[in-house]
């Protein structure tokens, strides 16, 4: 229980979760590097990574404390098993599962389930779902956010998919705990620029701080330019 909560506080604390797909191994690592050099020390590998699993136990032996690395697509609880067998420290799904969701709480492992309605957010809460990924986020957009805390402001969410640099503020401003981005981070990976990834990583930590309120000195700033 002490290191789920651990985990949980981590992910609230960065509060973007990098959402890491890659063609293989070699990619996911280059990716996730680039992720923790720049301030994104969440990962979040995804099931449609080849090997995912390993990927998951590489990264957990490479970083240790230095990253929270767990799994994404997660669409069932055979899946959510092999994860954590692997290292993987929180599930997140583009759906809810109850077999997943009864699975990561016997083990005392955060499951993001995807929901996109009231009843089903409602639901996957009763089962004891630790976040709520609102997925697609692209079907949305931040205001949302506010319509669903309105009858249930103890829902905690994390929106994933249309989460960019130019609306993060937004969605963190309306209630968001945190946000998962893919492709609004990783793209560089397509044509090898990895560099662009730790400067986009650096940019999301800032605009996060920023909407949180956090003070951050002028060196700060500098750095993620």
């Amino acid at each position: 229980m002490i290191n789920k909560i651990k985990v949980l506080n981590r992910i609230m604390d960065t509060a973007v979760v990098a959402v890491v797909r890659g063609k293989d191994l070699d990619e996911a690592k280059k990716i996730s590097e680039a992720c923790v050099k720049g301030g994104v020390d969440i990962l979040e590998v995804t099931f449609t990574v080849p090997k995912a699993h390993e990927v998951i136990q590489t990264l957990k032996e490479e970083y240790g404390d230095l990253a929270v690395v767990g799994a994404g697509t997660v669409l069932d609880s055979e899946t959510a098993r092999v994860a954590i067998l692997n290292g993987a420290e929180f599930i997140v799904g583009p759906n809810f599962d109850l077999e997943t969701a009864k699975l990561c709480n016997r083990y005392q492992v955060p499951y993001m389930a995807g929901c996109m309605t009231i009843t089903e957010i409602v639901k996957a809460m009763e089962c004891g779902t630790d976040v709520i990924k609102l997925f697609p986020g692209s079907a949305f957009g931040p205001s949302i956010i506010k319509d669903i805390k309105g009858p249930l402001p103890q829902v905690c969410i994390m929106p994933t998919g249309g989460v960019s640099l130019e609306n993060v503020s937004e969605w963190i401003k309306n209630g968001c705990i945190a946000v998962g981005v893919g492709g609004a981070l990783t793209s560089g990976s397509k044509s090898g620029d990895f560099e662009s990834i730790t400067r986009l990583s650096k940019s999301f930590v800032e605009k996060v701080k920023e909407a949180k309120g956090i003070n951050v000195t002028n060196k700060e700033v500098i750095k993620a330019i």
